[in-house]
């Protein structure tokens, strides 16, 4: 655990059930947040090029969410609009089912939180043994809200300007502000978020500023890991 981060490699009760804690990690894991469309995925990206081992949380639940049990039983809960035609979940119309409902959204949590957080304990598990891996990257825009921060060492923080944020969102998903404004007010705000981090990232830059700065952080998580081994 970073000096001065309460919590840290324990594991937390969200919604009723436990988080994966990655207590046993003899690697540094770190978590990685950021406001919507601040560019984690980039910075995410790069920390895989650096060495770490990054799961992404989006892609676990969009994996999840396509299993046949699960997607049988979101459709018992709202109906055949959850599936698209040719039988995959549409995340459209179930995000504008969970945005809209909080009832709805904690539904839904509680049936794929459990299997997420079973699927990264076994990835965090098997890359134990794996020498190429310097650090586990934990990438999930709930960091915080899911109580996961208590299962990293240190957390790191994508910032950027929200008009920026919002630029970016329209271009690449077609979000209007109204969709954003929703959407954020699930979150944590970016000004909370980038308080509680140890390391803030700053991506309002070229693309090319934000590796330099990523190093530097890597570098002096893994050095404080292996000095406390």
């Amino acid at each position: 655990m970073w000096p001065g981060r309460s919590g840290g490699r324990s594991v937390a009760a969200t919604a009723g059930f436990p988080v994966d804690a990655g207590a046993n990690s003899s690697k540094p894991i770190i978590g990685l947040c950021g406001g919507i469309g601040a560019g984690k995925s980039h910075v995410a990206a790069i920390l895989a090029e650096l060495g770490c081992r990054v799961i992404d949380s989006d892609r676990l639940s969009h994996a999840i969410l396509a299993r046949p049990e699960v997607l049988a039983e979101l459709e018992s809960w709202w109906g055949p609009g959850v599936r698209r035609p040719d039988g995959t979940p549409d995340r459209r119309r179930i995000g504008e089912i969970v945005f809209a409902d909080e009832a709805a959204k904690r539904r839904l949590e509680s049936l794929l939180y459990p299997l997420i957080a079973r699927e990264r304990a076994a990835i965090i598990a098997d890359e134990q043994t794996n020498s190429a891996v310097k650090a586990i990257v934990i990438d999930s825009p709930l960091l915080f809200e899911s109580n996961l921060d208590r299962s990293c060492d240190v957390v790191v923080f994508v910032d950027a300007e929200a008009s920026r944020r919002r630029e970016r969102l329209r271009v690449n998903r077609g979000w209007t502000d109204a969709e954003v404004e929703r959407r954020e007010r699930w979150q944590l705000s970016a000004d909370e978020k980038r308080r509680r981090a140890d390391f803030v990232v700053d991506n309002n830059g070229s693309p090319g500023a934000v590796r330099p700065q990523l190093a530097d952080i890597l570098e002096a998580i893994v050095r404080r890991t292996q000095r406390r081994a």
